[in-house]
């Protein structure tokens, strides 16, 4: 029978979103009766005692049914993993806090009862920038450093050094279903929360411990979720934790959803960085030295800041061999979202600086942009600043001349120039930047996951595992694995949702390891079923599963995978965290409007690396996914908050922008590294959630050059991240202006 690994499948919940049958964690809303409906009192300060609360008055709006507070919780007052963030604080950290939550018959009598709890603040002072808690001193966790060589020598002996600052912007990450619980406990008080979480075992954790229960009484069910991009990887957890605790008291179903509004207001983002750098290079343009210190914005607790911290200083090379490397790192502590994990987390804030660095530099040194990048490509041999050898180097250069020659890359740049010749007040700029990506999560524990694997005795096969679906494939391609493993037509294997009673101790569906560990589990369950079924005679699969079971052996198996080979000294920064590297490469042309700033991305093309696909469909639909919100990461999503208030001033998709259909480049071409089977890993596979975001380098620096393009040349050009049509138009005016110096 054919593999049905490598097959170009459709979604395996494709036509159930497309007919609106699929159902998500509020969806089962309308099949649970007596429900209570949770709604927040959220603090209208950035940093505040609370001197007073009364929720008294929220009892004589009809419907309100009970208030939680502080008072109500049985075990921990805390939904972090590091104790430092309170269910319900006494100390409000960030505009929007919520302080207690209201449980009504009704949304709407739960909302008329929060607007009725009375409450007195002590306003603090607040720190809402990253420049500001750098002045202050505001920092939180750990400060690590990765360091090789001599760089203080280094810059003194280098032919040419520049420094800098470069400074890029969170993200939110917006996904269609906004945060979601829904909790109920049964007659014998078993606590059964779904939710739309990334880490049903870190959800089952959190509420045990809020409620003074073992995690055996509680189950954490995720059915799938409206994307979560690591915005549902720490954050549901306090939100289930308040379900669970008012189904607890009350003994009825509670629902917690938060609004739009809500979620972007209560909920963590990307991490803002800042970086100061200083590089050198030698005669030729080969990168010597860089001595950068970054510093994060972690919001007003660390959640996970300081493995994001840790990636990007692990990133802050990408695809560049740097002999002498030393990079400081540094959490900020600020009076807003606790930020948290985002596609990438940290990645691509660390390989940003590198590529601002290389597109800044490379005027200076009168080196074409694409020429300095490609001759400081790690070969052979190298290994990076924390000590891990780079394997498979080449990629990086094989995709990246793929890219050029199936872009026509040259003959394009003739194009752009002879265009912005011709063109005094529109210029157009084309660029290509690579991508290196480390696969396997940074704690060494987390690479490690389970299956469950039944095999009925009709022959029919239920798979289970640890991983969640969040719209990126993970549970089409289980069944792909499954059916190659056991040698099945897929229509025999059906996927349940992921719960904590029947795979425990799971890590997160993060760090793009999800089909990795997941598929090696699966694969475990299926080879360990078919070991069992050697020698049993039948001439059909159905046939040998039924003479198994007539001999009592056993068809089904818990399968386990753990990756081999990672280790890291988090305490010297220094191991081999990775299992491997993804490679990938773009070239993205776009066209500046010089009296507005406005451009539009004219065509961009991508080869990337993902091993021998599992599910090329799958996969290319993710490239092009986090392409473009990479892209509205750099380009256009501008979180605003008021220094003054801490009130975060983008709220909504109005004051918020998103990518969307008019931002799609006309031509979008996507490639898969041909011949790049990855040893060690699931059917020679590779990750894909997370790599290809960083492909949007590409466009952020192809409107560095249309900037500099009205400048003369060898302009260099500084852009602001994100890079929107206002950033984009005051560089492209500073470009301007150099070139009136020239002419005075």
């Amino acid at each position: 029978m054919r593999a049905s690994v490598g097959l170009p499948l459709t979604h395996e919940s494709a036509a159930l979103h497309v007919t609106g049958a699929a159902l998500f964690t509020d969806d089962l809303v309308l099949r649970t009766p007596r429900l209570l409906h949770a709604h927040p009192v959220q603090a209208p300060h950035a940093h505040a005692r609370v001197t007073r609360l009364d929720v008294a008055p929220a009892y004589d709006v009809p419907g309100v049914v009970r208030v939680l507070t502080a008072a109500d919780v049985p075990g921990v007052n805390d939904a972090g993993i590091k104790q430092d963030e309170p269910l319900f604080p006494d100390e409000v950290m960030y505009r929007g806090h919520a302080v207690c939550w209201v449980l009504g018959e009704t949304l709407e009598a739960a909302r008329l009862g929060a607007a009725a709890v009375q409450a007195d603040y002590d306003v603090l002072p607040a720190i809402v920038s990253v420049t500001d808690a750098i002045t202050a001193e505001s920092f939180q966790g750990a400060r690590p450093t990765v360091e090789r060589g001599d760089v203080e020598a280094a810059l003194a002996s280098a032919a040419h050094v520049f420094s800098g600052v470069t400074e890029m912007a969170g993200q939110e990450h917006f996904y269609l279903e906004t945060h979601a619980s829904l909790a109920l406990v049964d007659e014998a008080g078993q606590v059964f929360v779904q939710s739309s979480t990334q880490h049903p075992t870190e959800t089952q954790e959190i509420v045990a411990h809020v409620l003074g229960r073992h995690s055996h009484d509680v189950t954490v069910q995720c059915l799938r979720m409206g994307g979560g991009f690591g915005g549902k990887e720490m954050q549901p957890h306090g939100f289930a934790a308040v379900a669970a605790l008012g189904a607890t008291l009350t003994g009825r179903p509670v629902r917690l959803r938060l609004t739009r509004q809500q979620d972007i207001t209560m909920t963590g983002k990307r991490h803002g960085f800042h970086a100061t750098w200083q590089v050198g290079f030698d005669e030729g343009g080969c990168l010597q030295a860089l001595d950068v210190t970054l510093t994060s914005d972690g919001g007003w607790s660390l959640d996970l800041s300081e493995p994001v911290l840790a990636r990007a200083l692990c990133h802050v090379d990408n695809a560049y061999w740097i002999p002498h490397v030393r990079a400081h790192g540094r959490v900020a502590r600020t009076h807003k979202t606790s930020q948290t994990a985002f596609r990438g987390f940290g990645g691509p804030q660390g390989m940003l600086v590198i590529e601002d660095i290389l597109g800044r530099c490379a005027p200076r040194l009168g080196v074409d942009p694409m020429e300095l990048r490609r001759r400081n490509f790690y070969v052979e041999g190298q290994s990076t600043p924390y000590g891990q050898p780079v394997r498979h180097p080449e990629r990086a250069g094989l995709a990246w001349d793929q890219v050029v020659v199936e872009g026509r890359v040259r003959e394009r740049l003739a194009e752009v120039e002879a265009f912005n010749a011709a063109h005094p007040h529109t210029k157009r700029g084309l660029a290509v930047t690579p991508v290196k990506f480390g696969i396997s999560f940074n704690f060494t524990a987390f690479n490690q996951a389970g299956a469950l694997v039944h095999v009925y005795k009709d022959g029919s096969v239920l798979i289970n595992h640890g991983g969640t679906e969040m719209g990126q494939g993970l549970h089409t391609k289980m069944i792909q694995v499954a059916a190659t493993a056991l040698g099945v037509p897929l229509e025999r294997v059906r996927l349940a949702p992921t719960r904590t009673d029947k795979v425990p101790n799971t890590s997160a569906t993060a760090a793009s390891s999800s089909a990795d560990l997941n598929g090696g589990a699966v694969k475990d369950a299926c080879d360990q079923i078919l070991a069992r079924l050697e020698g049993v005679a039948g001439d059909t699969w159905e046939e040998r599963v039924r003479s198994a079971y007539l001999q009592r052996i056993q068809l089904w198996a818990a399968g386990f995978y753990r990756t081999e080979g990672i280790h890291w000294d988090a305490a010297l920064m220094s191991g081999h965290p990775f299992k491997y590297f993804a490679y990938g490469a773009a070239a993205a042309e776009v066209e500046v409007d010089g009296f507005t700033g406005a451009y539009t991305t004219r065509r961009v093309d991508i080869v990337h690396d993902v091993g021998d696909s599992l599910s090329p469909l799958v996969d290319v639909g993710q490239i092009e996914g986090g392409f473009v919100q990479g892209a509205g990461w750099l380009t256009l999503e501008d979180l605003r908050w008021d220094d003054a208030d801490g009130r975060l001033l983008t709220q909504a998709a109005s004051t918020y922008k998103l990518p969307s259909f008019s931002e799609m480049p006309p031509e979008l071409h996507v490639t898969l590294l041909p011949m790049a089977h990855e040893d060690g890993a699931v059917y020679g596979s590779k990750a894909v959630g997370e790599p290809p975001l960083m492909l949007a380098f590409s466009v952020r620096e192809a409107l560095r050059q249309a900037a500099a393009a009205f400048g003369p040349p060898g302009t260099s050009v500084e852009l602001a991240s994100p890079a929107t049509p206002e950033a984009v138009y005051w560089a492209l005016e500073r470009a301007r202006s150099s070139a009136e110096v020239l002419v005075r």
